[in-house]
């Protein structure tokens, strides 16, 4: 029987993995291995360094390759993939759900897809070229076709045998009912199914209106709809209600942690399929984009504090203050953000509501700023003994406050809009923004009021 393994002793098992390899004890670590659940496996594979996962991978038993495929990252799994030979990756790819098939097809050398579409009878080869017509994030791209179908007329006793004979595929909670077309009718959820009487029809029985999902639907609002509906499966469906394949929870389970992992690295302008371990080159290459974007920001940063020189020598509190003003703002502008950018992710922003969001996080901001405002320019009246000095720092942290929380909450809608992703750049942009908005506005009122 395999472990489970609770993720505060999967670093124990990491550490023991580690220095068996250390020690050359291939042995030790393939007897660990092969207790392991393929997905703690595919775990323990991201979090080892380039040569120990070679290894590592190498000791893992040919037949969880494919489980273990289908479940390490996009960034990891190239590395995996040519590892293998032709024909071990022919035999990983074989028991892989056709869903995962369809993400690790493009990702094969040439020979061995077409090698695999060869091998393969007609209605499996038409099934993978029908997932693969479908656009990756959407419906279409995460259903595995559905390979059980009853008809409204037949009994409950006939599906009951069927199921004992042939058995059910992985993860079924409901059968689909559809008609000579391939139209969907119903859903016959399997606790109604066995706990009927036997005579009893499945028209009789089933859920005429069971929740469908359209192909064309993207992946994050199929979570959502699996969240909203406490849905454990679901029928995907074309525009005229054809059942085309289903959605389970464990795909569902896998959008949610990726979509989560994706805006966290997005916040930092990183890829969500970062290799913890990658090639040092390929990791510098990657993230010198949002570097240069940060230097060409900083540098106009500097640019707006050169213009205000001359005032800065005259009274070098101006120098001491700038850090304030702008801490402030980038607090205010990013929580502004970041409930935007969720309220887009759960799809709870629409054209109706962005005018009230903007006027609420304006409140938000201006309450903030007069409160802060007040706050600051006591403080600096009381460090320098000037109240000028502090009258120019609180009137500066209120209009910046005010502005961040603006911006904050309208550069994802304009991100969105022109088809950009809101956790990826609207950080770094906001920042770049109010740095400079924040030293201009400051230092501009420093020039007018004190000088």
């Amino acid at each position: 029987m395999k472990e489970t393994i609770q993720q505060e002793f999967l670093s124990e098992i990491l550490v023991e993995i580690l220095g068996a390899l250390d020690r050359k004890n291939l042995e030790a670590v393939s007897e660990k291995l092969k207790r392991l659940h393929e997905a703690d496996i595919a775990l323990i594979l991201e979090s080892l360094p380039a040569d120990d996962r070679s290894v590592v991978f190498d000791l893992v038993p040919a037949e969880m390759h494919g489980a273990i495929l289908a479940e390490v990252s996009d960034g990891v799994r190239p590395s995996l993939v040519e590892e293998l030979e032709p024909d071990e990756l022919r035999q990983a790819v074989e028991s892989m759900d056709m869903d995962d098939l369809a993400d690790l097809v493009g990702e094969l050398p040439d020979e061995v897809a077409k090698d695999l579409l060869d091998t393969m009878d007609a209605q499996d080869r038409a099934r993978l070229e029908e997932a693969l017509s479908y656009e990756e994030e959407t419906a279409g791209g995460l259903m595995e076709p559905v390979t059980v179908t009853l008809r409204p007329h037949l009994s409950v006793a006939t599906v009951l045998r069927y199921a004992r004979r042939r058995g059910l595929p992985d993860r079924t909670d409901k059968l689909f009912v559809v008609d000579e077309q391939g139209i969907l009718k119903g859903s016959l959820r399997l606790s109604y199914l066995v706990s009927s009487p036997e005579d009893a029809t499945v028209e009789k029985i089933m859920s005429t209106k069971p929740r469908t999902i359209l192909v064309s639907t993207p992946q994050d609002e199929v979570a959502r709809l699996f969240e909203r509906y406490d849905l454990i499966s679901a029928a995907v469906v074309d525009t005229n209600g054809k059942l085309l394949g289903r959605i389970t929870i464990d795909d569902v389970v896998d959008i949610i942690r990726d979509e989560g992992e994706q805006h966290m690295m997005n916040m930092a302008g990183l890829s969500e399929d970062e290799d913890l371990f990658g090639p040092v080159t390929k990791t510098s290459r990657d993230r010198s984009l949002w570097l240069i974007f940060n230097l060409v920001a900083a540098f106009f940063a500097s640019w707006v504090i050169g213009l205000f020189e001359a005032r800065i020598e005259k009274l070098v509190a101006l120098a001491v203050l700038l850090p304030v003003v702008a801490s402030l703002a980038g607090n205010v502008g990013n929580q502004a953000l970041t409930v935007v950018i969720r309220g887009l992710a759960t799809g709870q922003i629409s054209s109706g509501n962005r005018g009230d969001l903007f006027r609420k996080e304006l409140m938000v901001g201006l309450t903030n700023g007069l409160m802060f405002a007040v706050l600051v320019g006591g403080v600096v009246f009381m460090w320098f003994n000037n109240w000028l000095l502090g009258f120019v720092i609180a009137l500066a942290v209120a209009l910046n406050l005010l502005t961040a929380a603006g911006l904050g909450s309208t550069i994802p809608l304009i991100l969105k809009r022109f088809g950009v992703d809101p956790p990826l750049a609207g950080s770094v942009l906001l920042t770049a923004t109010m740095d400079m908005l924040g030293y201009f506005v400051f230092l501009g009122l420093a020039s007018i009021i004190l000088f």
